[in-house]
Protein backbone atom coordinates (compact mmCIF):
# COMPACT_ATOMS: atom_id res chain seq x y z
CA UNK A 1 0.00 0.00 0.00
CA UNK A 2 1.17 3.54 -0.87
CA UNK A 3 2.51 5.61 1.72
CA UNK A 4 2.03 8.86 0.05
CA UNK A 5 -1.36 10.45 -1.70
CA UNK A 6 -2.14 13.35 -3.76
CA UNK A 7 -5.17 15.35 -2.77
CA UNK A 8 -6.05 19.16 -4.05
CA UNK A 9 -7.38 21.09 -0.88
CA UNK A 10 -8.10 24.74 0.96
CA UNK A 11 -6.20 25.35 3.73
CA UNK A 12 -9.32 26.29 6.70
CA UNK A 13 -7.08 26.46 9.79
CA UNK A 14 -3.33 26.58 10.93
CA UNK A 15 -1.66 26.20 14.27
CA UNK A 16 2.39 25.88 15.21
CA UNK A 17 3.86 22.85 16.30
CA UNK A 18 7.19 22.82 17.43
CA UNK A 19 9.36 26.12 16.57
CA UNK A 20 9.25 25.71 12.97
CA UNK A 21 6.18 23.45 11.76
CA UNK A 22 2.38 24.30 11.73
CA UNK A 23 -0.26 21.81 11.38
CA UNK A 24 -2.69 22.81 8.62
CA UNK A 25 -6.28 21.75 8.64
CA UNK A 26 -7.41 21.27 4.83
CA UNK A 27 -11.10 20.73 3.64
CA UNK A 28 -9.76 18.22 -0.03
CA UNK A 29 -12.00 17.33 -2.79
CA UNK A 30 -11.11 13.86 -2.32
CA UNK A 31 -10.74 12.94 1.42
CA UNK A 32 -12.64 15.08 2.79
CA UNK A 33 -10.84 16.97 5.81
CA UNK A 34 -7.30 16.22 6.76
CA UNK A 35 -5.31 17.79 9.05
CA UNK A 36 -1.21 17.08 7.93
CA UNK A 37 1.89 18.60 9.46
CA UNK A 38 3.64 21.39 7.12
CA UNK A 39 7.41 21.31 8.07
CA UNK A 40 9.35 23.98 8.63
CA UNK A 41 6.56 26.30 7.72
CA UNK A 42 7.22 28.86 9.63
CA UNK A 43 11.38 29.24 8.93
CA UNK A 44 11.85 32.43 6.62
CA UNK A 45 13.08 31.15 3.75
CA UNK A 46 10.52 27.88 3.58
CA UNK A 47 8.64 26.95 0.52
CA UNK A 48 5.60 25.68 2.31
CA UNK A 49 5.16 29.36 3.87
CA UNK A 50 3.19 30.58 1.89
CA UNK A 51 1.56 27.48 0.43
CA UNK A 52 0.58 26.88 3.81
CA UNK A 53 -1.37 30.02 4.95
CA UNK A 54 -5.37 30.59 5.03
CA UNK A 55 -7.42 30.31 2.22
CA UNK A 56 -4.60 28.69 -0.18
CA UNK A 57 -5.63 26.19 -2.83
CA UNK A 58 -2.52 23.41 -3.10
CA UNK A 59 -2.08 20.55 -5.05
CA UNK A 60 -0.67 18.32 -2.72
CA UNK A 61 2.01 15.47 -2.29
CA UNK A 62 0.85 13.73 1.57
CA UNK A 63 2.80 11.26 3.70
CA UNK A 64 0.96 9.09 5.70
CA UNK A 65 1.75 9.54 9.40
CA UNK A 66 1.08 7.55 12.69
CA UNK A 67 -0.79 10.28 13.96
CA UNK A 68 -0.56 13.17 11.35
CA UNK A 69 0.32 13.08 7.75
CA UNK A 70 3.17 15.56 6.19
CA UNK A 71 3.49 17.67 3.59
CA UNK A 72 6.31 16.53 1.61
CA UNK A 73 4.95 18.74 -1.73
CA UNK A 74 2.35 21.59 -2.68
CA UNK A 75 2.30 23.99 -5.49
CA UNK A 76 -0.37 26.59 -5.48
CA UNK A 77 -3.39 26.59 -7.51
CA UNK A 78 -5.39 29.37 -6.52
CA UNK A 79 -5.25 32.01 -3.20
CA UNK A 80 -7.18 34.94 -2.59
CA UNK A 81 -5.29 37.80 -1.53
CA UNK A 82 -8.23 40.37 -1.75
CA UNK A 83 -9.62 38.67 1.63
CA UNK A 84 -6.84 40.01 3.29
CA UNK A 85 -6.66 42.86 2.22
CA UNK A 86 -9.98 43.92 3.77
CA UNK A 87 -10.80 42.93 7.47
CA UNK A 88 -14.43 42.62 6.97
CA UNK A 89 -13.66 40.21 4.54
CA UNK A 90 -11.36 37.96 5.97
CA UNK A 91 -13.80 37.86 9.22
CA UNK A 92 -16.15 36.50 6.93
CA UNK A 93 -14.33 34.36 5.59
CA UNK A 94 -13.09 32.84 8.67
CA UNK A 95 -16.86 32.75 9.70
CA UNK A 96 -17.34 30.89 6.70
CA UNK A 97 -14.40 28.25 7.61
CA UNK A 98 -15.70 27.71 11.29
CA UNK A 99 -19.07 26.58 9.73
CA UNK A 100 -17.13 24.45 6.78
CA UNK A 101 -15.41 22.55 9.84
CA UNK A 102 -18.22 21.73 11.62
CA UNK A 103 -19.70 20.18 8.52
CA UNK A 104 -16.85 18.57 6.95
CA UNK A 105 -16.31 14.98 7.01
CA UNK A 106 -12.57 12.92 6.65
CA UNK A 107 -12.15 9.94 4.83
CA UNK A 108 -15.02 10.94 2.74
CA UNK A 109 -14.79 13.48 -0.53
CA UNK A 110 -16.43 16.54 0.22
CA UNK A 111 -16.58 17.75 -3.45
CA UNK A 112 -19.61 19.86 -2.79
CA UNK A 113 -18.41 21.35 0.07
CA UNK A 114 -14.96 22.75 -1.18
CA UNK A 115 -16.71 23.89 -5.04
CA UNK A 116 -19.01 25.85 -2.62
CA UNK A 117 -16.78 27.12 -0.15
CA UNK A 118 -14.40 28.09 -2.65
CA UNK A 119 -17.10 29.55 -4.86
CA UNK A 120 -18.30 32.12 -2.09
CA UNK A 121 -14.65 32.82 -0.97
CA UNK A 122 -14.75 34.42 -4.46
CA UNK A 123 -17.48 36.27 -4.26
CA UNK A 124 -16.62 37.75 -0.87
CA UNK A 125 -13.45 38.55 -2.31
CA UNK A 126 -15.16 40.25 -5.69
CA UNK A 127 -17.17 42.60 -3.18
CA UNK A 128 -16.48 46.34 -3.90
CA UNK A 129 -14.56 47.88 -1.03
CA UNK A 130 -16.96 50.97 -0.58
CA UNK A 131 -19.36 48.71 -0.15
CA UNK A 132 -18.87 46.96 3.24
CA UNK A 133 -22.54 46.00 3.81
CA UNK A 134 -22.15 43.81 0.47
CA UNK A 135 -20.30 41.81 2.72
CA UNK A 136 -22.52 40.79 5.14
CA UNK A 137 -24.91 40.39 2.41
CA UNK A 138 -22.71 37.84 0.31
CA UNK A 139 -21.81 36.35 4.28
CA UNK A 140 -25.59 35.75 4.86
CA UNK A 141 -25.88 33.93 1.11
CA UNK A 142 -23.06 31.90 2.33
CA UNK A 143 -24.50 30.72 5.66
CA UNK A 144 -27.49 29.48 4.04
CA UNK A 145 -26.41 27.71 1.38
CA UNK A 146 -23.76 26.12 3.49
CA UNK A 147 -26.87 25.22 6.34
CA UNK A 148 -28.75 24.43 2.92
CA UNK A 149 -25.93 21.83 1.54
CA UNK A 150 -26.19 19.95 5.39
CA UNK A 151 -29.50 19.81 5.39
CA UNK A 152 -30.29 22.40 7.97
CA UNK A 153 -31.92 24.86 5.69
CA UNK A 154 -34.29 27.30 7.93
CA UNK A 155 -37.54 27.30 6.55
CA UNK A 156 -38.20 30.76 5.50
CA UNK A 157 -40.94 30.42 2.93
CA UNK A 158 -44.08 29.19 4.91
CA UNK A 159 -44.86 29.33 8.46
CA UNK A 160 -43.89 26.13 10.44
CA UNK A 161 -46.80 25.72 12.57
CA UNK A 162 -50.03 26.13 9.30
CA UNK A 163 -47.60 25.15 6.53
CA UNK A 164 -48.73 28.17 4.40
CA UNK A 165 -46.98 30.12 2.26
CA UNK A 166 -45.38 33.80 4.23
CA UNK A 167 -45.36 36.48 2.36
CA UNK A 168 -43.72 39.98 3.36
CA UNK A 169 -46.84 42.89 3.62
CA UNK A 170 -44.71 45.89 2.18
CA UNK A 171 -47.84 48.21 2.81
CA UNK A 172 -47.97 47.83 6.43
CA UNK A 173 -45.25 49.68 8.32
CA UNK A 174 -46.11 47.30 11.74
CA UNK A 175 -45.81 44.10 9.70
CA UNK A 176 -44.44 41.12 11.61
CA UNK A 177 -43.08 37.56 11.32
CA UNK A 178 -41.63 35.23 14.09
CA UNK A 179 -38.66 33.38 13.48
CA UNK A 180 -37.97 30.40 15.78
CA UNK A 181 -34.90 28.51 16.32
CA UNK A 182 -36.53 25.76 17.84
CA UNK A 183 -39.57 25.51 15.55
CA UNK A 184 -37.19 25.67 12.52
CA UNK A 185 -37.78 29.17 11.11
CA UNK A 186 -40.71 31.59 10.44
CA UNK A 187 -44.02 31.21 12.37
CA UNK A 188 -47.20 33.48 11.39
CA UNK A 189 -48.06 35.58 14.65
CA UNK A 190 -51.49 34.71 13.99
CA UNK A 191 -50.71 31.07 14.12
CA UNK A 192 -49.23 31.43 17.25
CA UNK A 193 -51.58 33.51 18.86
CA UNK A 194 -54.62 31.13 17.29
CA UNK A 195 -52.71 27.89 18.83
CA UNK A 196 -52.04 29.64 21.80
CA UNK A 197 -55.71 30.66 22.18
CA UNK A 198 -57.08 27.27 21.39
CA UNK A 199 -54.44 25.58 24.06
CA UNK A 200 -56.31 27.79 27.04
CA UNK A 201 -59.31 26.50 25.78
CA UNK A 202 -58.46 22.82 25.58
CA UNK A 203 -57.15 23.62 29.63
CA UNK A 204 -60.34 25.45 30.58
CA UNK A 205 -62.65 22.35 28.95
CA UNK A 206 -60.03 20.19 31.02
CA UNK A 207 -60.27 21.63 34.13
CA UNK A 208 -64.30 21.63 34.29
CA UNK A 209 -64.29 18.34 33.24
CA UNK A 210 -61.91 16.96 35.66
CA UNK A 211 -63.80 19.13 38.52
CA UNK A 212 -67.37 17.65 37.41
CA UNK A 213 -65.55 14.13 37.67
CA UNK A 214 -64.34 14.59 41.15
CA UNK A 215 -68.14 15.70 42.31
CA UNK A 216 -69.59 13.04 40.73
CA UNK A 217 -67.42 10.65 42.46
CA UNK A 218 -66.93 12.37 46.14
CA UNK A 219 -71.24 11.90 45.52
CA UNK A 220 -70.72 8.49 44.73
CA UNK A 221 -68.26 7.29 46.95
CA UNK A 222 -67.95 8.02 51.09
CA UNK A 223 -64.83 9.47 52.18
CA UNK A 224 -62.88 6.36 53.01
CA UNK A 225 -63.53 5.17 49.65
CA UNK A 226 -62.47 7.93 47.66
CA UNK A 227 -59.06 7.22 46.46
CA UNK A 228 -59.70 4.01 45.50
CA UNK A 229 -62.29 5.27 43.36
CA UNK A 230 -60.38 8.17 41.91
CA UNK A 231 -57.51 5.60 41.53
CA UNK A 232 -59.81 3.62 39.06
CA UNK A 233 -61.41 6.51 37.17
CA UNK A 234 -59.96 6.86 33.61
CA UNK A 235 -57.66 9.67 32.44
CA UNK A 236 -57.76 11.57 28.72
CA UNK A 237 -54.24 12.57 27.99
CA UNK A 238 -54.79 15.44 25.10
CA UNK A 239 -51.52 15.97 22.87
CA UNK A 240 -51.32 19.55 21.99
CA UNK A 241 -49.05 21.18 19.69
CA UNK A 242 -46.40 22.52 21.08
CA UNK A 243 -46.39 26.63 21.20
CA UNK A 244 -42.69 27.61 19.44
CA UNK A 245 -40.79 30.21 21.10
CA UNK A 246 -39.91 33.19 19.11
CA UNK A 247 -36.50 33.71 18.94
CA UNK A 248 -36.83 37.04 17.25
CA UNK A 249 -39.69 39.65 15.08
CA UNK A 250 -38.67 40.07 11.47
CA UNK A 251 -40.20 43.22 9.14
CA UNK A 252 -41.64 42.71 5.66
CA UNK A 253 -37.89 43.77 4.49
CA UNK A 254 -35.75 41.23 6.74
CA UNK A 255 -38.39 38.33 5.56
CA UNK A 256 -37.85 38.97 2.25
CA UNK A 257 -34.06 38.99 2.08
CA UNK A 258 -34.28 35.86 4.03
CA UNK A 259 -36.35 34.76 1.59
CA UNK A 260 -33.90 35.33 -1.71
CA UNK A 261 -30.91 33.61 0.35
CA UNK A 262 -31.92 29.93 -1.45
CA UNK A 263 -31.83 31.46 -4.86
CA UNK A 264 -27.91 30.97 -6.75
CA UNK A 265 -27.46 34.67 -7.25
CA UNK A 266 -27.81 37.04 -4.43
CA UNK A 267 -30.21 40.12 -5.60
CA UNK A 268 -29.72 43.51 -4.71
CA UNK A 269 -32.48 45.05 -2.70
CA UNK A 270 -32.18 49.40 -3.06
CA UNK A 271 -34.27 49.41 0.03
CA UNK A 272 -32.62 47.49 2.25
CA UNK A 273 -30.98 49.44 4.50
CA UNK A 274 -27.78 48.20 6.96
CA UNK A 275 -29.98 47.48 9.93
CA UNK A 276 -31.83 44.56 7.93
CA UNK A 277 -28.39 42.67 6.41
CA UNK A 278 -27.25 43.22 10.07
CA UNK A 279 -30.73 41.52 11.48
CA UNK A 280 -30.48 38.82 8.87
CA UNK A 281 -26.98 38.13 9.74
CA UNK A 282 -27.63 37.92 13.46
CA UNK A 283 -30.56 35.52 12.74
CA UNK A 284 -28.62 33.02 10.58
CA UNK A 285 -25.68 32.94 13.23
CA UNK A 286 -27.77 32.23 16.14
CA UNK A 287 -29.75 29.56 14.07
CA UNK A 288 -26.09 27.93 12.69
CA UNK A 289 -24.66 27.89 16.35
CA UNK A 290 -28.23 25.88 17.22
CA UNK A 291 -28.07 23.30 14.72
CA UNK A 292 -24.21 23.27 14.76
CA UNK A 293 -24.13 22.80 18.74
CA UNK A 294 -21.23 25.25 19.12
CA UNK A 295 -20.71 29.30 19.00
CA UNK A 296 -18.95 30.93 16.08
CA UNK A 297 -15.85 32.38 17.00
CA UNK A 298 -15.04 34.42 14.05
CA UNK A 299 -18.71 36.45 14.35
CA UNK A 300 -17.34 38.61 17.28
CA UNK A 301 -15.00 40.21 14.62
CA UNK A 302 -18.00 40.88 12.30
CA UNK A 303 -19.81 42.59 15.39
CA UNK A 304 -16.57 44.36 16.08
CA UNK A 305 -15.50 45.56 12.61
CA UNK A 306 -19.25 46.47 11.37
CA UNK A 307 -19.46 48.76 14.80
CA UNK A 308 -16.25 50.63 14.65
CA UNK A 309 -16.67 51.14 11.24
CA UNK A 310 -20.65 52.16 10.99
CA UNK A 311 -21.31 52.64 14.54
CA UNK A 312 -23.56 49.87 13.73
CA UNK A 313 -25.60 48.59 17.09
CA UNK A 314 -25.58 44.74 17.71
Amino acid sequence: MSRTYKTTGINLKTQALGESDKIVTILTREFGLIRAVAPGSRKHNSSLGGRSGMFVVNELLIAKGRSLDKITQAQTLKTYPGLAKDLGKLAASQYLAEIVLCEALSEQPQEELYDLFNEHLHRLEAVSSTNSFGVLAHLAHAVFHLLALAGLTPQVQICCLSQRSLKPDFTDPNWQVGFSIPAGGTVSLEARERLRKEGEKEIRAQQRSRGAGEEGINNQYPMPNAPSAMLNAQTVVVHRQEIPVISSRLGAMELALLQQLSQPEIMQIDSARDYDWLSVEQILRQYAQYQLGRPIRSATLIDSYFAANHDATF
